[in-house]
């Protein structure tokens, strides 16, 4: 697996990539404008391939833009769901503008209307973004949710269902979250868990439709469906589930992206939590130890 992070951009999207070495990441998540905005100011070319040219110069092997917190595809409501389709097919674009290899989205909520009308909401906003954005080469990766409240798919069949139902599925794919997979059922903990999850994952979207990773442990008990981050090792999880998970070989190419918390040490959380991932207790993963060693600033997510 290419272990990595989602980093900041607040200093310029190119530190963001050279952050991302230093911490010894292999891969890259950002957010391409404040995820508590609808729109953003416009990328400039110049930004854009100073990214680009960081992702290279940097040797980060994946990357991936996370889309903002307001979008709801699967809204009930006309005028949420207008502005959310807007704002996800801005959010395709300026994707395609830094040449990232995906944009990572949450399915959203049904907010009452029921599952079924959701996941129709939600399979109708795909199809829309997919016709408007044909020549787009940013693959589309559906997150899992940890099933809380009315959000959609907190189960893999119903992240299979949606790319059943969309007739452009090739442009599509899956990433799971490990917080989420445990806050929804399923025990991460040992090998027969995480057996049965990669029994359900090939029965139902398919081994080969997961294209990322959230590798986050979680702060609430296994099934609670609650969706609380913890630091590697420091969670339900435990670093022994989450390795198992990142050392598996049938996931060599595909990256996994920490969301885990940070302190006032900044990203040097980060670069230990890689570590843990690694299982290098003592020494720190390659361009990690100065992070470790000397606090960095933390820069806004």
């Amino acid at each position: 697996m290419y272990l990595g992070a989602h980093l900041g951009i607040a200093d310029g999207l190119a530190e963001a990539a050279a952050e991302a070495e230093r911490i010894g990441a292999e891969s890259l998540q950002i957010f391409s404008k404040s995820p508590q905005t609808w729109a953003g100011p416009p990328i400039s070319a110049g930004a854009a391939r100073s990214f680009r040219d960081g992702v290279r110069d940097h040797h980060l092997h994946a990357t991936a833009v996370h889309h903002g917190y307001l979008l709801n595809l699967a809204s009930p409501k006309p005028e949420m769901l207008r502005r959310s389709r807007e704002a996800f097919r801005d959010e395709i674009a300026r994707a395609d503008l830094l040449g990232v290899d995906a944009l990572i989205f949450h399915p959203g909520a049904h907010l009452g209307a029921g599952t079924s009308a959701g996941l129709t909401s939600l399979c109708a906003s795909l199809d829309a973004a997919l016709a408007e954005t044909a020549g787009s080469p940013t693959r589309l990766l559906l997150e899992n949710s940890a099933g809380q409240g009315t959000t959609l798919c907190g189960t893999l069949e119903e992240l299979a269902e949606v790319l059943g139902r969309v007739p452009e599925a090739r442009r599509l794919g899956v990433t799971l979250d490990t917080c989420h997979l445990f806050a929804s059922g399923f025990d991460l903990r040992t090998a027969e868990g995480y057996g049965a999850l990669v029994d359900r994952i090939a029965a139902t979207i398919g081994v080969e439709g997961v294209r990322a990773f959230h590798l986050n442990d979680a702060k609430a008990p296994l099934g609670s469906h609650l969706d609380r981050h913890e630091n590697i090792g420091k969670g339900e999880i435990g670093a022994e589930g989450l390795r198992r998970l990142a050392g598996d070989p049938r996931w060599a190419a595909v990256p996994g992206y920490l969301e885990t918390p940070l302190d006032d040490r900044g990203y040097a959380r980060y670069a230990e939590d890689l570590a843990t991932l690694r299982g290098e207790r003592k020494r720190p993963a390659r361009g990690a130890r100065a992070a470790v060693a000397g606090a960095r600033k933390a820069v806004r997510r």
